[in-house]
């Protein structure tokens, strides 16, 4: 079991690019190639044909989706912050899609801490972004001090602390869910591990990706406001 868990937890290379010395790609670089690609693929396939009346079912189910998604942002950070709302939803199908790869026979990205660290900090970045222009530049450094300005020591601790939660949040419930599985696997190993592998890799795995957006668009709430 111990042993499993450290081949899970590394991150092998792939093959390196022979440029600049050599650069390493990893499991994690080329299973995020093949879910951009699925997901490019897809969205070519799904706004073809589309029509402004008497729209198919495929295209009425796709409306329904985005217009979900837009509400739902559309609520947490209202009008001004519906211009990130394209990159909230491909944040949460990216993060979707790498929790469920493992499925499929690949190694999720989300299991590589750099994956979820690099999210959480591009998540953080497009955060300070909203804020410097939802408030302007001087607002937004004012903003560090408040309510008081003894605490802005604290606020800016902060800049370090939301993507670190956010990466070691979404790393930490990929990592157990592997965890609780392989326990299962070991104590029943026939039928009742289907089940459960059903809910920890695809309903846990889009709860997750939803969670983390979720808690990027309240940061960005809290920016802007």
């Amino acid at each position: 079991m111990a042993e499993e868990l450290s081949n899970e937890l590394q991150c092998k290379t792939v093959f390196t690019i022979p440029i600049f010395g050599g650069i390493p790609v990893t499991e994690s670089v080329v299973v995020t190639w093949i879910i951009m690609a699925v997901l490019v693929l897809l969205s070519i396939i799904l706004v073809r044909n589309l029509k402004v009346e008497n729209p198919g079912k495929k295209q009425l189910v796709l409306e329904t989706i985005i217009t979900t998604f837009n509400n739902l942002f559309k609520g947490v950070i209202g009008e001004a912050g519906m211009k990130y709302v394209p990159y909230l939803i491909t944040v949460i199908l990216y993060i979707g899609m790498a929790n469920i790869m493992g499925v499929f026979g690949f190694k999720p990205p989300t299991k590589d801490l750099n994956v979820t660290a690099s999210l959480a900090i591009m998540s953080i970045i497009l955060v300070q972004v909203a804020g410097i222009r939802g408030k302007g530049t001087k607002g937004w450094v004012k903003s560090f001090a408040e309510p008081v300005a003894i605490v802005a020591p604290l606020n800016v601790l902060e800049l370090v602390i939301k993507p670190l939660s956010l990466c070691m949040r979404l790393f930490g419930n990929v990592l157990g869910a592997f965890v609780i599985m392989k326990l299962i696997e070991a104590v029943v190993p026939l039928i009742v591990p289907i089940p459960l592998s059903l809910y920890f890799d695809f309903f846990d795995g889009f709860l997750q990706a939803f969670v983390f957006t979720f808690l990027t668009t309240l940061y960005m709430q809290e920016a802007m406001e």
